[in-house]
């Protein structure tokens, strides 16, 4: 089905696609969930495994927290379309908080701590926040992730990788960025690498047109099994080409369940009374709720049903994830936008395609690492590159600039910043620029001046005149001539703000000394006042 294209109001058709939209029972999609939820694994390992190398912890820790992610928050979760796992966006506070606390296994319980207060946050209501995102900037957010994904993976794709998969910040730990780091990589590059990246593109782009049928094999699957075959063949006969361990996926090898149970580690409560540990503790609560709230409202976009997912229910999902993982020894987990919309363009349909994604993380860690060590990163970059591109279409920036300079702007300053920082304060920056925007129209709009002739001015106050207006108020009485009319429109008034009432009140009263005569029509509501003394 797809949803309603009609123009019928925002909320009618958001409802109306909901209606349409699939059933949430498990299986019930499994033909479009599990190849969905295969890619989304595949797409997830070097990412776990980078951020854990990236974070100073245990590479098992990063592999724990993508399995609880996929299989617990996704099974918690009311978010269709949303994948859990460890981000990058916490590296910096992960390796600062195991610094700080002496030890991974107490930063540990400082994550079960976290998921903790999550759940709390979900039980007050504290999801509600992301009502609040604007679409301009949720927009820029996702624009701002392609670009920073293709940025990011040309070096792999070209087999340098000097930093490590998963990075999405500006500056990188091998002292270049983002930017600096591409004609490095092109100085440094891999043939082998290099060809199996360029073949992987050029099936993700065609594959899927070449027929339906053929299609049900998802494009990034065959891109992994070929890559696997191509570098089989490069090393058989080519062996110069060949991709080496560095540049394969690097998955712990273990033996069994109770010997990869004996690996992990455990968390320390010894010190779980330690203010260090709280405000560790704060800080991961705080920062991954606000990046889940982010990323789930941005899937919720790319959904192509339009369902919405309940930000409350998230956080409570979340922070179950989270001493889950803390208590397994894995790192704390965030939705995470790139897994996410892997997921979409996957063609998942249902929550039940991250729960695969998590099986299927945990049984091939199990059953099948020396396979999983034979992927080439080069493929999964080529995957990743064009999840970067679907992100940031043409369409994108046209629609963005046709709806005008208060959303292109947020828009382009979330885009940028994201590009130039990290997610969390490019975010930010977008925020403050359409707060900026909001105060700029709550300001003109409350209040009107109109200029009927060179001495005849009439200002009309709207329903709210707050402190906001006090300065532009100042400058339109300042600004009138001596021996004016002037007449004041104030009937409409709901709230007038004490300073704009006594600006006013004295402008009056100063009025006959410079010839101005002053109509004034009765506030329609009495202005804010001293309380009376009792």
């Amino acid at each position: 089905m797809r949803p309603p294209t009609s123009g019928a109001s925002h909320r009618n058709s958001r409802s109306s696609t909901m209606r349409q939209s699939p059933s949430l029972s498990p299986f019930k999609h499994f033909k479009h969930d599990l190849p969905a939820g295969i890619v989304v694994a595949l797409v997830a390992l070097p990412l776990c495994l980078g951020i854990a190398f990236a974070s100073n912890a245990p590479l098992i820790s990063g592999l724990v927290a993508g399995i609880v992610g996929g299989i617990i928050v996704a099974a918690l979760s009311k978010s269709p379309l949303a994948v859990t796992g460890p981000a990058a966006g916490l590296t910096v506070i992960v390796v600062n908080a195991i610094f700080e606390l002496g030890s991974y296994e107490a930063f540990l319980a400082a994550v079960v701590l976290s998921g903790a207060m999550q759940i709390a946050m979900g039980f007050l209501r504290a999801g509600r926040i992301a009502h609040y995102f604007p679409i301009s900037v949720i927009k820029g957010m996702l624009a701002g992730i392609g670009a920073v994904l293709i940025l990011k993976q040309i070096p792999h794709a070209f087999g340098y990788d000097g930093d490590f998969e998963g990075d999405l910040s500006f500056a990188q730990a091998d002292g270049r960025n983002t930017l600096t780091e591409i004609p490095y990589a092109l100085g440094h590059f891999h043939l082998g690498a290099t060809l199996l990246s360029f073949a992987s593109l050029a099936i993700l782009i065609w594959w899927p047109k070449i027929s339906k049928k053929v299609s049900l094999i998802p494009a990034p699957l065959l891109v992994v099994i070929l890559g696997i075959g191509f570098n089989a063949l490069f090393e058989a006969y080519w062996p110069e080409l060949s991709v080496r361990e560095h540049l394969l996926v690097g998955v712990p090898v273990t033996e069994s369940i109770s010997a990869l149970y004996a690996s992990l580690p455990t968390p320390d409560f010894s010190g779980i009374m330690e203010p260090a540990v709280w405000k560790v503790a704060a800080v991961v609560a705080l920062v991954a709720s606000v990046e889940t709230l982010l990323c789930v409202e941005a899937i919720d976009r790319l959904d192509p049903f339009k369902r919405v997912s309940p930000p409350d229910r998230e956080l409570k999902a979340q922070g179950a994830g989270n001493m889950l993982s803390g208590l397994l020894g894995g790192l704390p987990v965030t939705a995470v936008i790139v897994r996410g919309s892997a997921n979409v363009q996957s063609g998942g349909r249902t929550q039940m395609s991250a729960v695969f994604h998590g099986l299927l993380l945990f049984a091939s860690v199990l059953l099948i690492p020396d396979l999983l060590n034979e992927i080439p990163l080069a493929a999964l970059a080529a995957v990743l590159l064009h999840v970067g591109y679907k992100l940031m279409p043409l369409s994108l920036f046209r629609g963005m600039y046709a709806a005008g300079h208060e959303r292109l702007v947020p828009f382009l300053i979330t885009f940028v910043g994201i590009l130039f920082t990290d997610l969390l304060t490019g975010v930010g920056l977008g925020l403050v620029a359409g707060v900026i925007y909001v105060l700029r129209a709550h300001v003109s709009d409350a209040i009107r001046i109109q200029r009927k002739g060179e001495l005849d001015i009439e200002i009309t106050l709207g329903e709210t005149v707050s402190f906001l207006h006090k300065a532009k108020v100042r400058g339109i009485l300042d600004g009138i001539p001596d021996g004016a009319k002037v007449t004041v429109r104030a009937k409409d008034v709901l709230y007038l703000d004490r300073e704009v009432e006594e600006l006013i009140k004295d402008f009056v009263a100063q009025a006959p000394e410079r010839d101005i005569k002053v109509e004034m029509d009765a506030f329609g509501v009495k202005p804010e006042s001293e309380p009376e003394p009792s």
